[in-house]
Order: C-alpha cells, then sequence, then structure tokens
C-alpha cells in the first residue's frame, strides 16, 4: 500500500516520555509508509515539524509549542500511529480523541485501551471469564490498607506501565512507604501477592476479529523484578525467544492470550504477560495494548522469531487501524 501517509505521535505528559520517544525513533526509521513526527511535550503543548525532531534526537521535550490541538489537518492522514505509553495516550484518553476526528488510529479503542491499562480493571474482567490471575488487593489514597495476604508483595500504580512507581515489600512495616510511592502516579494502587520462582513469559497478538498470536518469549534477569532500568539499560534482561516450552504449555500461553484479548476487546495489537510457576500453573499478569516499539522490545522481536518483519509488522497495524 504505497503512498500512505501516517502521523507518528509520540511524547506525552506520562512518566514514560522518554520511552515514547525512542519507540518512534525506531517505527519512523523503519516505516514502510511516508511517516511524519509530532511529539507531545511534558508540558502538555506539541511540536511539529523539525521541532518535533529536535525533540527526537534529543530524547526528551520539557516544553511544546502549539496547544491542544494543534494545527494539524488530520483528515489528510490515513491513519494515526500513536506511541504515547501510559496514562493520556495508551488509557483511552487519546483514543476518545482520534474517535471524535473520525481518523483510523492504530492499536485499541477507547473502552479497551482503558481496562488494560488499569490493573485493577484488567483482573476483574479476566478473573470473571475465568483467566487465573495473581491474588491482588485495592488500595485507594486516604483509605487503610487491608491486604488479605501476607507479604511478599508487590505495590503498584493502577494506572501505569514500565514498571513506574512499583515496589516490592517484604515486610508489613514497609507497605505504607510503596503506597506512597505508587500514589504519586495514581490514586489507586494494586497489591499483589509476589508468586516466588516464577518464570515470566510474554507473548504478542496481531489482529481485530481474528486475532493471532506469536511464538512466546521469556525475560530473564539478576535484579529483584522486572524494574524500569531492567527493562530499558542495555544488558540487563535478556529475551529468550522462542522460549524452552513443551508444546501444551506453548499452546495454553497463545490460546490464554487470544481469550484475554477478545475479552477486554482489544484491537490492532497486545503484549499479553504471564508468570508460569514451577508446578506448570500460568497466571496472566497484564495486557499491554502499546507495548515497547523500538527494533529491540519484545513485541517486535516475537513478531519477527514469528515470520513477520519489523517494517511489514508497521504495515500490517495500519492497515488494521484503516480496516476497522
Amino acid at each position: 500500500m504505497a503512498g500512505l501517509r501516517v502521523l507518528v505521535l509520540a511524547g506525552g505528559r506520562s512518566a514514560e516520555h522518554e520511552v515514547s520517544l525512542k519507540s518512534a525513533e525506531g517505527v519512523l526509521e523503519a516505516a514502510p509508509f511516508d511517516a511524519e513526527l509530532a511529539v507531545i511535550a511534558k508540558d502538555g503543548r506539541w511540536l511539529l515539524g523539525d521541532e518535533a525532531l529536535s525533540a527526537l534526537e534529543a530524547g526528551v521535550a520539557e516544553n511544546g509549542v502549539y496547544s491542544f490541538p494543534p494545527p494539524v489537518r488530520w483528515q489528510e492522514y490515513d491513519a494515526i500511529f500513536p506511541l504515547l505509553h501510559g496514562r493520556y495516550g495508551e488509557d483511552g484518553t487519546i483514543q476518545g480523541f482520534f474517535e471524535l476526528l473520525g481518523v483510523p488510529y492504530v492499536g485499541a479503542g477507547v473502552a479497551a485501551s482503558a481496562v488494560a491499562m488499569d490493573k485493577d480493571f484488567t483482573k476483574r474482567v479476566l478473573a470473571a471469564e475465568g483467566v487465573r490471575v495473581v491474588p491482588w488487593a485495592v488500595v485507594r489514597k486516604g483509605e487503610m490498607p487491608l491486604v488479605p495476604f501476607d507479604p511478599p508483595y508487590f505495590v503498584k500504580p493502577a494506572n501505569t506501565g514500565s514498571s513506574v512507581g512499583i515496589r516490592r515489600v517484604e515486610r508489613m512495616l514497609d507497605l505504607d512507604r510503596a503506597l506512597e510511592e505508587a500514589f504519586r502516579y495514581d490514586e489507586k494502587a494494586v497489591v499483589e501477592k509476589a508468586l516466588l520462582g516464577v518464570r515470566e513469559l510474554e507473548v504478542g497478538v496481531l489482529g481485530n476479529d481474528r486475532p493471532e498470536a506469536s511464538v512466546v518469549g521469556e525475560i530473564r534477569y539478576q535484579a529483584e523484578f522486572y524494574d524500569y532500568e531492567t527493562k530499558y539499560v542495555p544488558g540487563r534482561a535478556e529475551l529468550v525467544i522462542p522460549a524452552s516450552l513443551d508444546p501444551g504449555t506453548q499452546e495454553t500461553v497463545e490460546e490464554l492470550a487470544i481469550k484475554a484479548y477478545k475479552a477486554i476487546g482489544v484491537r490492532g495489537m497486545a503484549r499479553v504477560d504471564f508468570f508460569l510457576t514451577e508446578d506448570g500453573e500460568l497466571y496472566l499478569n497484564e495486557l499491554n495494548t502499546l507495548p515497547g516499539f523500538t527494533p529491540t522490545s519484545m513485541f517486535p522481536r516475537l513478531w519477527q522469531a514469528s515470520g513477520v518483519s519489523y517494517p511489514e509488522l508497521l504495515m500490517r497495524l495500519v492497515e488494521l487501524a484503516r480496516a476497522r
């Protein structure tokens, strides 16, 4: 589909601003279509043209130029490719704006984005569908924390990605401090039971009404958990693709990923993360509707191992957006 004109939107006001720009850099370098860049700075204002490219080169945009909405002729684009990781970009906010514009956009819609972004809502939906999830409790800012299981556990803001604001708690005495950190990013926190001795598996899902799953990959690391530095500092984590699994487990992971994808109503793409215990039990950890998109990120690498090159993956996502 030569001649397609696509607007890549990156940056954003979330704590994942810099990660978003790295994803945009990868997409712009490999795009098999005419790609242009717009950047939302940390102050919520927009950058276009050369100013957007300068922000990409710097790896950050503290201040923008144009107030929202910027002077963009949206209808001239065949599709929008949002790469706004985290709040205001992955939670249905920007998707609602695109819906009002009537412009095709890559990825999940408003409702699916909002549900998948909220760790509590995701668990509720999946548990109702019979998908095993890690036991959790919800604590809202200003409430007394009532956790029905003993440490160790993880305390997470309900609506962030890239492990931002997450702490592992070994003693009940440290819960308040961990909650204080989580409430820096959200007014709702999730306290999740820590599963010991698990393997971390990830699978990519691609499609609209008939989604398909990639091969399964595994993440290995030495850190206490898969935190921000481990994710984004080269050499901190090892991505094993495909994961060494028996055929039955591989098939079950793929089936559960697609089941979760359909249950939440996702379109376009998602990376679905699992924990595999030593006794073979699978727990779905989270469903990421806007995964990292550098050429070395897990989602593109999973699809490359499944026979879909990075440029082909980008084109298929744009085609899925236009088909929807």
